[in-house]
């Protein structure tokens, strides 16, 4: 009799860890639909306020499902996309930690491949070769990782520790886009175009390379992923201080519906503010 009710009591545990388990893979998916409601959003302040809370929802999720790819994609993206939007030269110092949530997110999808985890602690060309050996599988989380890190380097400049990661961001984003360049409508080009624009020839910028990986990345998204206009903007304009391709580029955000791409609304009701303010501080820049 003791044997059999200790029996029914392990497997009931059992099967309600299999529930629980089974529940968090179901609800994934119904947060992976709900994350594209989301991002198809029209209303930024209406997205703001919505976010966070959404955000701590999926990480208690989390917590009964610790390996969950889709929860830790969905919340790699979720962290950088809320900083962006939403902290990003409003409050920076909030925004790089949520941009380091984003990457350490990232980084637990791709520390649950033993060579790849080894390899994020070892050096640049450890990483590098490590990457060498992988596929289109590996994309998501090596995106999201490097979108966050390279985020938190960009508002860190001053910072050298900071500065120590840039190699690893750019190995990254490098392998995003040569296995699957399309991946976030260009999103790898359009980081590496960002990274080679903003800094000066003498310390590794290289405006041409810039040039040709924003022109990718409008290439692959048909023009549609107004953000690409913005850093296109921001960075290689600015840097060669072309202020005639500067107004150009943000005028044409400024003017392109947002709908345009419709399940990326939000993001290019973002890259419309954000093109707005630089705008307006033409005459710093130039």
């Amino acid at each position: 009799m003791k044997f059999t009710l200790l029996f029914c009591s392990v497997s009931l545990l059992a099967f309600s860890g299999c529930i629980r388990t089974l529940a968090v893979s179901t609800v994934g998916g119904i947060a992976d639909d709900g994350f594209e409601a989301f991002t198809s959003e029209r209303d930024l302040e209406f997205a703001g306020q919505a976010l966070p809370g959404n955000l701590k929802l999926l990480e208690v999720m989390l917590k009964s499902d610790p390996d969950n790819v889709r929860l830790l994609r969905l919340l790699s993206q979720g962290y950088a996309s809320y900083s962006l939007a939403f902290l990003e030269g409003n409050d920076d110092t909030r925004a790089k930690d949520f941009y380091m949530r984003s990457r350490d997110f990232g980084y637990r999808i791709m520390r649950q491949d033993a060579s790849l985890s080894k390899a994020l602690d070892g050096t640049p060309d450890d990483l590098k070769a490590e990457l060498a050996k992988r596929g289109k599988d590996d994309v998501p989380g090596v995106f999201w990782s490097a979108f966050g890190l390279g985020s938190y380097i960009q508002l860190s400049l001053q910072d050298p520790s900071a500065l120590a990661d840039l190699p690893k961001a750019e190995i990254m984003m490098e392998f995003v886009a040569r296995v699957d360049s399309s991946y976030y409508y260009g999103g790898s080009h359009l980081f590496l175009g960002t990274l080679a624009g903003m800094r000066p020839q003498m310390l590794g910028g290289n405006p041409e390379k810039s040039k040709a990986h924003f022109e990718t990345a409008i290439r692959i998204s048909g023009g549609k992923f107004l953000m690409t206009y913005v850093y296109y903007a921001s960075s290689y304009a600015v840097q060669t201080q072309n202020e005639e391709l500067f107004t150009e580029l943000l005028t044409k955000v400024r003017d392109a519906s947002p709908d345009i791409l419709p399940e990326f609304r939000l993001a290019n009701m973002i890259a419309k503010k954000k093109a707005e303010a630089l705008l307006a501080k033409k005459s710093d820049l130039f």
